[in-house]
C-alpha cells in the first residue's frame, strides 16, 4: 500500500504564471511542482509561445526551484479542437494541436500530458458515436505521445462529457493500454470517487485536487465541499498510487493557502 505522507505537493498555474517572480513566489510556499494549463489553445501560444520556447521556459523554473512537471493539453473551444465532435477537420485540428503542444513538452523534459476526452453537451444518443470517435483521436494521440516519451493521461470529466463514469474510462483503456488516468476529485457525479479510483486502479499516474458539492465541479480547496477525503486517500492508497498530489483550484487563493490545506489535509486524512 502506497503512502499518502509521499504525495509530494503540486499546483496547476496558467501561462500567465511562467516567470521568475511567479516561480519565486510558488517555491517561497513550498511548491516545488507545477502543472502548466489553460482550457484554451490561445495562450500557449500568444502568451508564452510554448511550441518555442518550452525549454526555456522550464529551464527558468528549474533555476527557482520549480519543476513543470506536466502540461494540460487545451479543451476549448470545442469548435476547433473537439477529440469528440463529428467534423473530421475539428478531430484533425485538436490532434495537431495536441501533437504539437506534447512535443514541445516532452523535449524540455516534462513527463505528464493530461487531456480532456470530449467537450459537451451532449445527447444521450449521440453518446456511442462520440465514444468510438474520441477513442479513435485519444488512441491516435496516445501513439504521438509514446514515440516523443511522454505519458498521456486522460481526465474524467463531468456532466455530459465522456468519461463521466469508470465503465467510460475503462474503454479508453482497454483500446489504448499505454493510456493513463489523472483523477479529478470533483468531477464525479454519478459514481462514487472512492469506486471510480478503485475501478480504474493503478492507471492513475496523477490527480487535480478540489472539492465540490456532489452537484456540479467547483473546484474549491478542500474542506469547502463534501468530499470524503479519508476515503478518496484510502482507495489511493489501496490502488498504489504512488504521484502528486496536485491541486487545480478556481481563482482566489493563495499559495500560502494552498499549501497550509495541503499540510492539514494530511494530517486529518487518516
Amino acid at each position: 500500500m502506497a503512502e499518502r505522507t509521499q504525495w509530494p505537493l503540486a499546483l496547476s498555474v496558467g501561462p500567465a504564471c511562467m516567470n521568475a517572480e511567479s516561480f519565486d513566489k510558488l517555491a517561497g510556499a513550498g511548491i516545488h511542482q507545477i502543472e502548466l494549463s489553460s482550457g484554451w489553445a490561445a495562450p500557449f501560444y500568444d502568451v508564452i509561445d510554448f511550441p518555442h520556447r518550452a525549454r526555456e521556459i522550464v529551464d527558468l523554473a528549474r533555476e527557482h526551484g520549480v519543476c513543470i512537471s506536466s502540461i494540460h493539453l487545451p479543451f476549448a473551444p470545442f469548435s476547433d479542437i473537439e477529440p469528440a465532435s463529428a467534423d473530421p477537420a475539428i478531430r484533425e485540428n485538436g490532434l495537431r494541436v495536441h501533437t504539437e503542444l506534447m512535443r514541445a513538452a516532452a523535449e524540455a523534459g516534462i513527463g505528464l500530458a493530461i487531456v480532456h476526452p470530449s467537450g459537451e453537451p451532449y445527447p444521450e444518443e449521440e453518446r456511442p458515436e462520440r465514444l468510438e470517435r474520441a477513442i479513435d483521436v485519444i488512441g491516435k494521440l496516445s501513439g504521438e505521445a509514446v514515440k516523443a516519451g511522454i505519458t498521456l493521461c486522460l481526465e474524467n470529466l463531468p456532466r455530459t462529457c465522456l468519461c463521466r463514469t469508470s465503465d467510460e474510462m475503462q474503454l479508453f483503456l482497454k483500446a489504448i493500454p499505454e493510456l493513463r488516468v489523472v483523477f479529478d476529485t470533483n468531477h464525479s457525479l454519478q459514481e462514487d470517487n472512492a469506486h471510480y479510483i478503485r475501478a480504474v486502479g493503478d492507471k492513475i499516474v496523477t490527480l487535480h485536487v478540489s472539492d465540490y458539492d456532489f452537484i456540479d465541479e467547483k473546484h474549491w480547496l478542500p474542506g469547502e465541499g463534501k468530499n470524503d477525503w479519508n476515503g478518496i486517500f484510502t482507495a489511493l492508497e489501496e490502488v498504489g498510487y504512488s504521484g502528486r498530489f496536485l491541486y487545480e483550484l478556481k481563482e482566489g487563493y493563495s499559495y500560502q493557502q494552498i499549501a497550509e490545506n495541503y499540510r492539514w489535509l494530511m494530517g486529518i486524512a487518516r
